[in-house]
């Protein structure tokens, strides 16, 4: 147990300290974000499908009714980083934009028979961005110059458990602590006497997120079976106050006026829903399918408009996504190395959760190729090393155009913790 407890606190420390905005989308200066799914090494190479997988040797928090499928004796490790070029296209103009950081840290153990515990930490979104705009004054030789620039982003300390009360049926549930802020700034200067007027939005947020799971398994024969799946996860308020302070600074005596207003209360995140169903053929094929669903539209978010900043209505949008993806593995106890490469692929489309300027926001679609390749040493021959390349095209009519490629890699750590040594 000591070594359960040491391990969960170097990786609480190990993300907390690499933590970092993984986007420079402009799109993230909505909402709370850019918001990320909870999949690890063995799903991004599906593009993000999980709901419904369940193996005794990979960590699953897409779903916690997945950790009762645990194996005994068995201490899994899961962690990734990631990095992503993405082209920008605005009426032909085009720029290229780099990111990426340290993605997640989970580990799950068995605690007793079809029981399973999880724990680690997973991002909820990211913002980060900064461009620049500029524009001449009607009848003037003034030009105004304005600079967007925002930071910042949630993250999820978990813990969960999985159980299996009979044989068909599993139930999970996570418990995090949802923490993090936003900070987006807008400053605009002139190249006249104009004051410089700086417009500053922001947040700390500390709360808690709730995630129920199912699983249900349908045999169909001795080597294969169908898994139907559900989550629900709650929405509810984060007690978190959202600040606007306005700053107006005269370039020539530097003197400054400061305005600040506090909404109270005023972030939340919605109730969410999914569904998945995925096919097992042995240890050789997989393929699965997900529909999540968000339900930001009777979320209400903070706006200024009409000198007024103030709780708003109708900002934000009910949410889709829906992935298919599969994995095979030619022969998994083969010597041949080839034939024990898990090869998966996956697709998938997204809508925003967003309005922009009362138009909806950019549609995403997506395709993700990537490998699971067995690592073979003396002491430990089951970890895996996940690579996976994904390609997101983001796009709406009179909208910026994003064209993204990722590449993922991730490390299952797959060890015997709790044999019993037999000294003779």
């Amino acid at each position: 147990m000591n070594k359960i407890l040491a391990s969960f606190v170097m990786a609480t420390l190990t993300t907390s300290a690499f933590a970092q905005s993984n986007t420079n989308s402009p799109y993230s200066q909505f909402g709370l974000g850019d918001l990320t799914d909870q999949s690890v090494s063995f799903n991004k190479g599906m593009n993000g499908v999980g709901l419904a997988m369940r193996r005794g040797n990979e960590v699953n928090p897409m779903n916690p009714a997945s950790y009762s499928a645990i194996d005994s004796l068995t201490m899994l490790f899961d962690a990734g980083l990631s990095g992503q070029i993405t082209n920008y296209n605005e009426n032909g103009t085009k720029l290229n934009g780099k990111s990426g950081g340290f993605d997640y840290v989970v580990g799950l153990f068995r605690a007793f028979k079809n029981v399973g515990i999880s724990f680690g930490v997973l991002p909820y979104s990211n913002i980060g961005y900064k461009y620049y705009s500029s524009e001449k004054l009607n009848d003037t030789q003034t030009t105004v110059a304005t600079t967007n620039e925002g930071s910042g982003g949630l993250h999820q300390l978990f813990v969960g458990t999985g159980i299996r009360p009979v044989k068909p049926l599993s139930i999970g549930v996570n418990l995090s602590y949802l923490w993090g802020e936003y900070n987006r700034s807008v400053t605009s200067s002139s190249s006249s006497s104009i004051n410089t007027l700086t417009k500053q939005y922001s947040a700390d947020i500390s709360s808690y997120k709730l995630d129920f799971g199912a699983q249900f398994e349908l045999p169909i024969n001795k080597q294969d079976n169908i898994t139907l799946a559900a989550t629900w996860s709650p929405g509810h308020s984060l007690k978190a106050n959202a600040l606007r302070a306005t700053t107006s600074t005269n370039p020539s005596t530097s003197v400054s006026q400061a305005d600040t207003v506090i909404i109270n209360n005023a972030l939340s995140i919605p109730t969410a829903f999914g569904f998945g169903l995925a096919y097992n053929h042995a240890q050789n094929l997989r393929v699965g399918a997900d529909l999540q669903i968000q339900k930001w539209g009777s979320v209400d978010y903070p706006d200024y408009t009409n000198g007024t900043y103030a709780l708003k209505s109708g900002m934000l949008k009910d949410s889709y996504r829906f992935n298919v993806g599969g994995e095979w593995t030619p022969r998994p106890l083969s010597r041949k190395f080839l034939h024990r490469v898990r090869y998966r692929a996956g697709v998938g489309m997204a809508t925003p959760y967003y309005y922009i300027n009362g138009k909806e926001g950019p549609k995403e679609l997506s395709a993700s190729l990537g490998f699971g390749i067995p690592i073979m040493n003396g002491y430990n021959n089951r970890s895996i090393l996940s690579i996976s390349g994904q390609f997101v095209r983001r796009s709406a009519d009179n909208m910026i155009k994003e064209n993204m490629f990722r590449l993922n890699i991730g490390f299952t750590f797959n060890e015997r913790w709790f044999a019993k040594w037999k000294v003779e």
